[in-house]
């Protein structure tokens, strides 16, 4: 049983300040960091951290800050033959400002990401025959995706994805090789052109996204929890109340959780308590893939919250 995971794999560079500057403002930030970072890279290691088997396909670039990125994916068993070196162009970079309040923004420069093609997508295939779920995000082209979505689907691949960033690109066309479609609050509002600020408007959301060809839709709503739609069902499971340090990659924290529950043959409703359990804890500690927890590290949690998950 592998997860794969097909997308990008980025340099964050982080810098924490008291808040997010206006524009126009500057600041002074506390301090700056290199952290490894992307959102394929990030899911990946929030699934592999759980102890099973996962892959990664991506580009990096033949620069020192690809060397690292593949190398912490190997330090977490994560399997990398898939993860190309592209000697034509530089590693992608985030830059990320942190606030006090946990708060970030971000900027991302593709780079490598950005030249993720149908060669990529020949790794991709070599690995449905062992793999169970596919993870698929928005920071390489939306055309692979895409791609990546429908050749996943005829192979019988479960497919997740999370529709982040919001491509240009119409995602209508791929919704019925979706198996659950992830987004958070502004991407859902970018996806229906509808506000989605609390739980009746996720709900609309919903159903506007399954109207369009979607069938189970997870809207993310931070503080809020997560609002599950599926054919036969919509629920809400309410997030968990931790002290929040730094929210940078807490969705790929819950795709990655969410996709080992799913994996492993967990209820949807099991499996996202389990992922939002992941995500809880991934807020509470600073950075990306250092602050995916491991597989005791979420069971303990929810033996502490006294969630029921089997």
């Amino acid at each position: 049983m592998t997860i794969l995971v097909c997308g990008s794999l980025n340099m964050d560079l982080v810098v924490r300040s008291p808040r997010l500057p206006q524009p126009g403002e500057t600041l002074t930030g506390h301090s700056f960091a290199t952290i490894p970072g992307g959102k394929g890279a990030n899911q990946a290691v929030a699934a592999a951290r759980q102890s099973i088997s996962t892959a990664m396909v991506g580009r990096v670039g033949a620069d020192d800050f690809g060397h690292q990125l593949r190398h912490a994916l190997a330090v977490d068993g994560i399997n990398i033959d898939a993860v190309q070196v592209d000697a034509e162009t530089y590693t992608g970079i985030a830059t990320i400002t942190v606030a006090e309040s946990g708060e970030n923004q971000i900027v991302i420069v593709p780079g490598a990401n950005g030249r993720v093609n149908a060669a990529d997508l020949t790794h991709l295939k070599s690995r449905f025959a062992t793999a169970q779920l596919l993870l698929l995000q928005c920071e390489i082209p939306a055309a692979i995706v895409a791609q990546a979505a429908q050749l996943a689907h005829a192979a019988g691949v479960t497919v997740i994805l999370d529709p982040a960033p919001v491509p240009a690109m119409d995602l209508r066309p791929i919704y019925p090789f979706i198996d659950i479609l992830t987004p958070n609050q502004v991407e859902a509002a970018q996806l229906t052109g509808r506000s989605v600020n609390n739980l009746l408007e996720a709900e609309k959301a919903i159903a506007h996204l399954q109207q369009q060809g979607a069938t189970t839709v997870l809207i993310k709503l931070g503080e809020q929890g997560v609002l599950c739609g599926t054919p036969q069902e919509t629920f809400h499971i309410p997030a968990f109340p931790v002290s929040v340090v730094d929210t940078v990659a807490a969705g790929d924290a819950f795709n990655g959780g969410l996709a080992v529950a799913i994996a492993e043959g967990r209820s949807l409703q099991q499996a996202v308590i389990w992922a939002s359990a992941t995500a809880a804890l991934s807020v509470s500690q600073a950075g990306a893939q250092p602050s995916m927890p491991t597989r005791s590290q979420v069971g303990d949690f929810l033996t502490q919250a006294d969630a029921a998950i089997d």
